[in-house]
């Protein structure tokens, strides 16, 4: 159990500046993910790798995170929250340039590797921070959050766009990327709130399995991000396939479920807000279960894009909801994310490639099938996040002043 330290007062106005703040570290956070994201293939040939072996090694990112996410906690202990983010954040923007660096695939497998564990320990800690300005501010944040995780993707995709087109070398590009990215990171943590452990504080295990309230919010997410990864990149080649589209068509339906899930993001606090988020998943169950019924049963190419389009409305909350609900379902909210998130990384590691292999076995209109049961599942298990609905008691927000808690409090 943690203990309260001597309190800090915070005022309103600096709980909003780190609200600003922690919305800048995600939104540096995903332009590092859009940033490397477009520059894959050059990566590939660069390495000298195969289709098959690219497939593998995209693996370790996942693998790397899941293993290090743990030791997230440990560290935001031992150095305070905003040390432990300012750390973290900076490994992860300097860790992109590490895969374009790669000669062949085993030094890109490393590199992914600590690509991924980097990426892994700075979102529980950002995360953890968000979920500790959500309380003080006695609103929900968490979404908003997210959508400017996207936005960085955007911003990043688009740049490294412009990179690929003018075929800027992807070393130049990653390390100029990084750099700008490194400095903004460092700025944005600034104004983050430090929270510190009490001394007397027992520090989180380096290796433990996620509590057993993070694997049932876990579950939840699981759900969720099974569906998104599923229809990221399952969704153009369902068009083509299965109802016989254009490519540029195809291309299209990835995009709209992207902006749908981008839109209800940054919208989400405001209806999280209203109606709670148990009320908010379980209807954004029913919406992606129906567009997984209308993606199942469509008969046509546009009929299939408004169910891509509702899976995206359905799945986008929930995610940075889960987050939020571990955060305040025990004394130790970074070791809650952390199980969480892992939970999370493992079902976007295993979702395409298990959607691809029922595929192959049945077809891909039974892979949206187990999609849209997924995404019922979000219907029956939207219970479990009502922690995300508990603010902090007492909070002095509305006094004009708010206190500097330990870790985990």
């Amino acid at each position: 159990m943690t203990k309260d330290s001597t309190v800090t007062v915070y005022s309103t106005q600096q709980v909003k500046r780190a609200r600003i703040a922690v919305a800048a570290v995600f939104t540096v956070h995903g332009a590092v993910t859009g940033s490397f994201a477009t520059r894959v293939p050059w990566i590939q040939d660069h390495a000298g790798v195969s289709a098959g072996q690219l497939g593998l090694a995209l693996a370790f990112p996942a693998i790397g995170a899941s293993i290090a996410m743990p030791l997230a906690g440990r560290i935001s202990h031992r150095f305070g929250a905003r040390t432990a983010l300012r750390g973290l954040l900076t490994l992860w923007t300097l860790a992109l340039i590490l895969p374009a660096l790669a000669p062949n695939l085993v030094t890109l497998c490393a590199a992914l590797f600590v690509y991924g564990a980097t990426a892994g320990m700075s979102d529980v800690a950002m995360n953890a921070l968000g979920v500790e300005v959500e309380n003080r501010l006695d609103k929900s944040i968490m979404s908003g959050l997210h959508g400017m995780w996207s936005v960085g993707a955007l911003i990043g995709s688009a740049a490294g766009t412009v990179a690929a087109h003018t075929a800027t070398d992807a070393r130049t590009h990653h390390l100029v990327a990084a750099l700008v990215l490194t400095a903004l990171g460092l700025i944005a943590c600034r104004d983050v709130l430090d929270i510190q452990s009490h001394p007397d504080e027992e520090p989180p295990p380096r290796f433990t399995l996620p509590p057993k309230s993070a694997l049932i919010i876990g579950a939840v997410g699981f759900c969720a991000v099974f569906a998104e990864g599923a229809s990221l990149d399952w969704s153009a080649v369902y068009l083509r396939d299965v109802l016989d589209s254009s490519d540029g068509l195809a291309a299209a339906s990835t995009t709209a479920f992207a902006l749908m899930m981008a839109v209800a993001r940054i919208a989400g606090d405001r209806i999280v807000d209203r109606f709670g988020a148990v009320r908010t998943v379980r209807t954004g169950g029913v919406m992606a279960t129906a567009g997984g019924l209308l993606v199942v049963f469509s008969p046509s190419p546009a009929a299939a894009m408004c169910g891509f389009g509702l899976l995206g409305l359905g799945v986008a909350v929930v995610v940075p909801l889960a987050f939020a609900a571990a955060g305040r379902s025990g004394p130790n909210p970074s070791q809650a994310i952390a199980g969480v998130a892992t939970i999370t990384y493992t079902s976007g590691l295993i979702a395409p490639s298990a959607i691809g292999s029922l595929a192959e076995a049945t077809s891909l209109v039974v892979s949206f099938g187990v999609v849209t049961v997924l995404a019922f599942g979000l219907v029956l298990g939207a219970g479990v996040l009502r922690s995300a609905d508990r603010m902090v008691a007492g909070s002095a927000v509305g006094a004009g002043t708010t206190t500097k808690s330990t870790a985990g409090s």
